[in-house]
């Protein structure tokens, strides 16, 4: 190989070019972007000017929305656009063209759901100001496409050019997010499951909506799944029919979801009379960063925040006159709608009307270097019927994604909420993915609210599927907008949520079943009810909070089943847990043994108890994100017949489990006592480009720095795992953006060479503020309009 090649190689930090023979490297240099000069940019009606600061973040000033939604498409492109191609690639199932067969099990899942089809139909019902703007901005994708004649560095690699960007691609990206987010078919399969195979009073035992830090922001505080007894009788039939252990069912123990934790103090809280909004938004974390820094100014509009690439919005942020931002509503939007097939022709199915044949359609997916693969894909009235049947029953997927009127770009009218009813308004009637919203305007007031469409459902309450052919059961549109929940100005001057239960049983309509673990909510609560004269730096200290009151239930559990314990391995277990700080911190001791330890039980606990539920669906995952209820309730009852193992003693069956817990963790950090064992050494965190996954040996140049990380999976407010933790922090009052705050990890640009590419990094992952608006101009991009 030419030394010239391997030079490429290390520069971009891709050992797949080994085998790539026509790329030099002056070609890798000429990808980069220009910073300063002029451009011109088609469709532009005004000249524009882009102001990039020290850290590449661009202030855009432009005259009008669709200028300047131009010149941020251009932007996109400009620094993330193999990011932007690989996600509507994704959404579209079309990564096989450009990875091979690695690629085709994902593209042959993505395409039952017919995401392309959707992108159409929402982009051809689209209000006419919304279509405007995308044109904008596809304009100002494929302006810049066009003029860059040496495409990403990762394009080079894969040996392709992108096809220049439709209006329909963006919202492929925009759906692939809302997938991400309220796409989850296995939460309903799991508790369909449940239903078809354990008692009804297990079933309401395993599944609660409630925990021990449990508030509500609205709707009372009743509960539609409130904490149950132990059923003893009934959970010690289940254990005494349970098959070996080895067989039992696989348990989440941990039930990640994307979350993400977001308040808003009203002036009366604050040192001077403003209102802050803090938002930290939980994501897979990754090079590039998901979102990209920006500030847009036109008319009278100061759009600053975080954007989407591929999608002509700012996400969160603040317009100069209220500030926003979201968490997860991990609401119920889609249905699998049993099908009743008729017994003699297969692709015939029963309707309220009678009898109704599947339409079929045959799609190909190509597949790089390899042959390609034709799919049979078939669909209901209801919605795609989904290629693995339910406990033997197929099924429709009805979603509100799929909806042509479940999904558009509402979000860009926030240019023009100017207090909070008009905020409100906004946001009550956008077809984002459900979120909690919290605003702050400037005058020192706050809401919190609902965004997105969420299902009237007749007849039923869509946590178990059922058929819909009676039409008994069915979907009357979505919730009025009007109706969607909302509190203004409260009386404790502070509003938060991070992914919990926000509405009580009060409240008229279902959103959800299957909500976070409240620990976050109500540790941010704890903290901000008792603060005066509080700052953007205080809110933001908060969001690096690793407290976790969470994991004092199992430091006790520990500490009295050790309290006389001759055996080394418990007697080092007690040892490590008396040395912990009550925090998750990088240097905190014995916290890793707490961790495990209500894994394993968990693990352990549940899976016998539903093993029945995997003999019927292979498939089966226990993945409630409340079954800290369950699982305390029954280690602290301790009742006989229930104990998960055949000793026939709790105390025999917390104990062993202690002491597993202790050798697994001994033997895989290679420690000689556990109170050596900090934190962050079992908690490394990796942000990693797509590419170093399948090419260890450039992790390096591709590569963010590993981490030891303060933080923790859901159960602190600093939420940090290996993959997964805040991919921003915001913290911002409408009309002081220069007090505000934001940082991101890795940096703005997704090009390897960039001094942009990494940048923001370090004060990611040691928790530094950066400032939240641009910075002074270093360099000035002029865009013009074509002659």
């Amino acid at each position: 190989m030419k030394f010239k090649h391997i030079l490429y190689l290390l520069g971009f930090g891709v050992l797949a070019l080994a085998t790539y023979a026509g790329t030099r490297l002056e070609k890798a240099a000429a990808s980069l972007p220009a910073t300063a000069g002029e451009s011109v940019l088609r469709g532009l009606a005004h000249p524009a000017t882009v102001e990039f600061d020290a850290l590449g973040i661009p202030r855009v000033a432009a005259a009008n929305r669709e200028d300047a939604l131009r010149a941020l498409g251009y932007l996109h492109a400009r620094d993330r656009m193999f990011q932007m191609d690989l996600m509507r690639r994704k959404g579209a199932g079309r990564l096989a063209e450009i990875f091979g067969e690695q690629a085709l099990a994902h593209d042959r899942a993505q395409r039952v759901y017919a995401f392309e089809r959707a992108a159409a139909a929402i982009v051809a019902g689209l209000p006419e100001s919304q279509r405007r703007a995308l044109e904008a901005y596809v304009e100002g994708v494929n302006a810049r496409m066009a003029e860059q004649t040496v495409p990403p560095p990762e394009m080079l690699v894969l040996g392709y050019a992108p096809k220049p960007w439709r209006a329909e691609d963006s919202l492929l990206v925009g759906l692939n997010m809302f997938q991400t987010l309220n796409g989850h078919p296995e939460e309903e399969r799991m508790l369909s499951v449940m239903a078809e195979t354990l008692p009804a009073e297990v079933v309401a035992f395993l599944t609660p909506d409630v925990d021990a830090y449990t508030s509500v922001i609205a709707g009372g505080n009743g509960s539609r799944r409130p904490a149950q007894p132990v059923p003893a009788t009934a959970l010690a039939k289940l254990l005494g029919e349970a098959p070996p252990p080895e067989l039992g069912a696989r348990v989440d123990a941990e039930a990640l979801a994307a979350g993400s934790n977001n308040w808003a103090v009203a002036g009366s809280r604050t040192r001077d009379g403003r209102a802050i909004v803090a938002n930290d938004m939980h994501l897979n974390l990754g090079v590039p960063n998901i979102w990209y820094r920006a500030e847009l100014r036109y008319g009278e509009a100061v759009m600053s925040g975080v954007t989407l690439p591929g999608l002509p919005l700012l996400v969160a942020g603040s317009n100069g006159r209220i500030a926003w931002g979201f968490t997860n509503v991990d609401a119920d939007v889609l249905d699998l709608v049993k099908l009743e097939m008729h017994a003699s022709e297969p692709d015939r199915y029963r309707t309220p009307e009678g009898w109704a044949t599947l339409d079929t359609r045959t799609e190909t997916v190509r597949v790089k270097d390899g042959a390609d693969q034709t799919l049979v894909l078939k669909s209901s009235r209801w919605g795609p019927v989904m290629t693995e049947p339910l406990v033997g029953q197929p099924v429709a997927l009805r979603w509100t994604a799929l909806e042509a009127q479940g999904v558009d770009l509402g979000l860009l009218d926030m240019d023009g909420a100017g207090d909070l009813e008009s905020a409100i308004r906004v946001m009550n009637r956008t077809g984002n993915p459900p979120q909690n919203v919290v605003l702050a305007d400037r005058a020192g007031r706050i809401a919190w609210t609902l965004t997105g469409r969420f299902p009237l459902r007749r007849g039923f309450d869509g946590s178990v599927s059922r058929s819909w052919s009676d039409g008994a059961a069915a979907w009357d549109g979505f919730v009025p907008p009007e109706r969607l929940p909302r509190v203004v100005d409260p009386a404790s001057g502070f509003l938060a949520t991070a992914n919990n239960r926000t509405v009580g049983r009060d409240y008229p309509y279902v959103l959800g079943h299957n909500y976070s673990n409240s620990y976050r909510a109500y540790r941010i609560g704890e903290s901000l009810k008792n603060a005066q004269a509080l700052t953007e730096r205080e809110l933001f200290g908060l969001q690096l909070d690793t407290r976790s009151e969470f994991f004092e239930f199992y430091r006790d559990l520990v500490l009295a089943w050790t309290a006389a314990a001759g055996d080394p391995a418990l007697a080092d277990a007690r040892r490590a847990v008396e040395a912990w700080d009550g925090r998750m911190e990088a240097d905190s001791r014995g916290i890793a043994l707490l961790v495990r330890y209500r894994r394993n039980l968990a693990r352990t606990v549940f899976s016998r108890l539903l093993a029945n539920c995997s003999q019927a669906d292979p498939s089966f995952v226990y993945a409630w994100r409340e079954a800290e209820t369950p699982l305390r309730a029954l280690i602290s009852s301790r009742l006989p017949g229930t104990v998960p193992d055949r000793s026939g003693s709790w105390e025999g069956f917390l104990r062993g489990v202690l002491r597993q817990s202790v050798d697994e963790l001994k033997q895989e950090f290679s420690v000689a006592e556990l109170k050596d064992l900090p934190w962050g050494r079992v908690n490394r965190v990796a942000v990693r480009h797509p590419f170093s996954r399948n090419l260890p040996l450039v992790s390096a140049l591709l590569d963010m720095p590993e981490v030891d990380g303060a933080g923790c999976g859901g159960y602190c407010v600093r939420v940090l795992t290996p993959h997964q933790g805040a991919s921003e922090r915001l913290v911002v009052s409408p009309g002081h953006h220069g007090d505000g705050i934001l940082h991101m990890p890795a940096g703005q640009s997704g090009h390897p060479l960039s001094p942009h590419y990494r940048d923001q990094q370090d004060a990611w992952a040691a928790g530094r503020p950066l400032p939240f608006e641009p910075g002074p101009a270093q360099e000035t991009l002029r865009l013009r309009p074509a002659p």
